[in-house]
C-alpha cells in the first residue's frame, strides 16, 4: 500500500521522540509539517519531506514541497539538505539541474545531503529538509470557529502537472491542454501568498499528498474543529479538470502543492483576497471553520478519515 502511515499507527512515532529539548516549541504532531525551534530571538522552521513517485520533474518538485512547508508555517526559507538516490547514472545531471534551480528560485541555498545510485530502484528518491527562521509560528492547528477558509490558486496543481508529465503517453489530449498541464509546474510555490498571509491566518496548510480533501481534514483534526468547504467554491482550473476527467481521479484528491489553505478572521478576509489579488495571486473563500468534532464537511458529507491520494493507483 502506497501512502502515508494511519494516524493510529503514527501516535507510536510521535510517543518517541528521542531526548526532550525545552527549546523545541513544535515537535512532531498530525497535521503539523514542521519543527518548530527557539533560536535565540528567533524560531528556526524545520521541515522534511520526500518525493518518491513522480520522475520526470522530481527535483522541481522536492524544492518547492519542502519550501512550501516552512512558508506556510510562517517561516522564511533559507537552507536545504538533499538525499538523493537514483536508478541510474542518466539521472544525476538533470536531477541535480532541477534541484540547483528551483532553489535558486526560491532563493534558498542547498548546504548539504547525500547521492548515490540505487539500481534496484525503478524511479529516483528523494529526502529533502527545508530550514528557515519566523518570528512567529503559523500552525496547522491554529484554526478558530468563525473564521474563513481561504484556498490560493486552486485544487490539484501539482497532480494536473505530474498527469501531463509522466502519464502523457496514457492520455489522448490536445498537445496544447497538455502543455498548460505541464506548465503548472511554475505555479507550485506557495511562498509569496504565504508571506502576504502569515501576519493575518490563525492557521496555514500546504495540501500535498491525497489533495485539498486531506489538507483541509489535517488541519480540522489538527485545530480540534469542523472545516466546512463547498466544492462549488473551490477554484478548479480548465487544464486540471480535463486532465484529470480522463484519467479519472477527482481533483479535490489529488497532490496539491502549489495551492495554500488558510484560515482567516472573517474581519479580516477582504483584506486578505484584495492583497492576493493585488499581488495577482488567485484565491477564493471556499468554506469556513465551525465547532464540532474534528471532521472536514464537503458539501454536508463528513469526512473523519484521511483518504488515498487519486495518483497512487496511477502508479500501481
Amino acid at each position: 500500500m502506497i501512502g502515508k502511515v494511519d494516524p493510529d499507527r503514527l501516535e507510536g512515532v510521535f510517543s518517541q521522540t528521542g531526548a526532550p529539548d525545552d527549546n523545541v516549541l513544535v515537535g512532531p504532531a498530525y497535521g503539523e509539517d514542521t519543527a518548530a525551534i527557539r533560536i535565540g530571538e528567533q524560531l528556526l522552521v524545520v521541515n522534511t519531506d520526500p518525493v518518491s513517485l513522480a520522475a520526470e520533474r522530481i527535483g522541481e518538485i522536492g524544492v518547492h514541497v519542502a519550501c512550501n512547508d516552512v512558508a506556510a508555517s510562517g517561516g522564511e526559507p533559507r537552507w536545504l539538505t538533499a538525499a538523493v538516490f537514483l536508478p541510474d547514472e542518466s539521472l544525476l545531471d538533470p536531477v541535480i539541474e532541477q534541484l540547483d534551480t528551483a532553489a535558486r528560485g526560491a532563493g534558498v541555498a542547498i548546504v548539504g545531503g547525500h547521492t548515490e545510485y540505487a539500481p534496484e530502484r525503478d524511479r529516483p528518491l528523494l529526502t529533502l529538509t527545508c530550514l528557515g527562521l519566523a518570528d512567529e509560528y503559523v500552525p496547522t492547528g491554529g484554526a478558530k470557529p468563525g473564521d474563513s477558509v481561504l484556498l490560493t490558486k486552486g485544487a490539484g496543481i501539482e497532480g494536473t502537472a505530474i498527469l501531463a508529465t509522466d502519464f502523457r503517453d496514457e492520455l489522448d489530449l490536445p498537445e496544447p491542454l497538455l502543455d498548460r498541464g505541464e506548465a503548472l509546474f511554475a505555479e507550485l510555490s506557495v511562498l509569496p501568498e504565504a508571506r502576504l498571509l502569515r501576519e493575518d491566518a490563525t492557521a496555514m496548510h500546504d495540501p500535498t499528498e491525497g489533495g485539498l480533501i486531506d489538507g483541509a481534514l489535517e488541519l480540522a483534526v489538527a485545530s480540534d474543529a469542523c472545516v466546512e468547504i463547498e466544492r462549488d467554491r473551490v477554484p478548479v482550473r480548465d487544464s486540471t479538470e480535463k486532465l484529470c476527467g480522463a484519467m479519472g481521479v477527482d481533483p479535490l484528491k489529488i497532490f496539491g502543492s502549489g495551492a495554500l489553505l488558510a484560515t482567516i478572521p472573517e474581519e479580516r478576509v477582504t483584506e486578505a483576497l484584495d492583497a492576493l489579488a493585488a499581488a495577482g495571486i488567485e484565491a477564493a473563500a471556499v468554506g469556513r471553520v465551525t465547532e464540532g468534532e474534528p471532521a472536514l464537511a464537503l458539501d454536508g458529507e463528513r469526512i473523519t478519515e484521511p483518504v488515498r491520494d487519486d495518483l497512487y493507483g496511477l502508479w500501481e
